[in-house]
């Protein structure tokens, strides 16, 4: 699929759908377009993925706030650091069967959900800050970030167990990391499999933990990230490095790392939305008269010319020179706002000279600008 279609679309729910309509209209999709029931069906397969991914984003409640909020660019998900990502990005479907074996619980009409196999255990997420410069939000910028969280540990390999031989069969599932249980329905008797629960499913048990993990599989430690930011992300927004979380017990799937992005103000620009905003101030005489005058840009300087007989509130545009769409559709001005500064004191002689121009026919009344009062220009200029 070469454009990511809505998530709510996707599962044919209302944008306020609730957790339990969500659910039921993932499993519903899950149903449809199972392996299982469509064996060598590859739109089936790529619509089965697509269903998880949008349940992936929108059963969790700090994913869907981003998703409703800025939508598929807010869903970062590749290890590289772009946006993008989801379950199509790199989980696969033995993933998608770990993760959500819950919901399809056995066996749906005849065929296997594949639920009854090893349950994954999952490492939480992590949530980390990250201050950036207009500049490295305009260009992108990578970031090498220190984390301390839970890694697998170095001597057991994550397993828990003290070596290859502290294991025994499990005696509830006799091996086979499944237990199978008949219950009587309304639609006669129907059997299911399920995680067997004494080994989660790995069909043994540990005889001898680990002594230095106490056979959690996991110990505290650090590990260097490195973080691919996208140009254009805003305040508020996340970027998601899968797998770069807490190490999860006894070898499971890893959480993610979920760095939220803070601005750094900038002197003299200020943000909305694509756009930066700088206030001029001009001398009068520049005003009247014209001239060049340097203004800010996000990498520097630039120079740019008064029109002799600017008013204060003018708007002048440099196109293109904002910030980059975080979606890639175009980029962003300045808009450089003229003020104009009137000098606190005087000399004797300024004075003499003003009072001088004072007279003059030009300057005897105030001259409307293009018959606007300052509320009209205002609301022309957030047009």
């Amino acid at each position: 699929m070469s454009e990511k279609r809505d998530y709510y679309e996707v599962l044919g729910v209302e944008r306020n759908a609730n957790a339990d309509e969500i659910k039921k209209a993932y499993r519903k999709a899950a149903i449809k377009y199972h392996p299982d029931k469509n064996p060598g069906d590859k739109e089936a397969e790529e619509k089965f993925k697509e269903a998880a991914e949008a349940y992936d984003v929108l059963s969790n409640q700090d994913k869907r706030a981003r998703y409703d909020q800025f939508g598929h660019a807010g869903m970062s998900g590749a290890a590289g650091g772009g946006f993008g990502g989801g379950f199509s990005g790199g989980f696969s479907m033995e993933d998608i069967f770990s993760q959500f074996g819950d919901i399809f619980g056995g066996h749906f009409g005849g065929f296997s959900s594949r639920g009854g196999g090893r349950r994954v255990n999952r490492g939480t997420d992590i949530r980390v800050k990250v201050r950036l410069t207009l500049s490295e939000i305009a260009n992108g910028t990578t970031k090498k970030l220190k984390i301390g969280k839970t890694i697998a540990c170095d001597k057991c390999g994550g397993s828990g167990a003290k070596d290859s031989s502290s294991y025994s069969t499990c005696s509830t599932c006799n091996g086979t990391g499944v237990v199978t249980r008949v219950e009587n329905t309304f639609f006669g008797r129907m059997q299911t499999q399920g995680v067997c629960p004494t080994c989660g499913g790995e069909g043994k048990t540990i005889t001898a933990k680990c002594d230095k993990c106490s056979g959690e599989g996991v110990v505290r430690g650090d590990e260097v990230v490195e973080i691919k930011i996208p140009a254009g992300v805003g305040e508020g927004m996340a970027v998601t490095v899968q797998g770069k979380g807490n190490a999860a017990r006894r070898g499971g799937v890893n959480g993610d790392l979920l760095v939220m992005i803070e601005e750094e103000r900038h002197p003299e620009l200020v943000r909305d939305g694509n756009d930066l905003i700088h206030n001029l101030n001009l001398t009068v005489t520049t005003c009247i008269l014209g001239g060049e005058v340097e203004v800010p840009t996000i990498d520097g300087k630039a120079k740019i010319k008064i029109a002799a007989g600017t008013h204060a509130g003018k708007v002048l545009r440099l196109r293109g020179k904002g910030l980059p769409d975080v979606n890639g559709y175009g980029r962003g001005d300045i808009l450089i706002v003229v003020d104009i500064t009137i000098p606190s004191s005087l000399t004797s002689e300024e004075r003499k000279l003003v009072e001088k121009l004072a007279d003059q026919p030009h300057f005897k009344e105030a001259e409307s600008v293009e018959q606007q009062n300052i509320f009209e220009r205002m609301k022309n200029f957030f047009r």
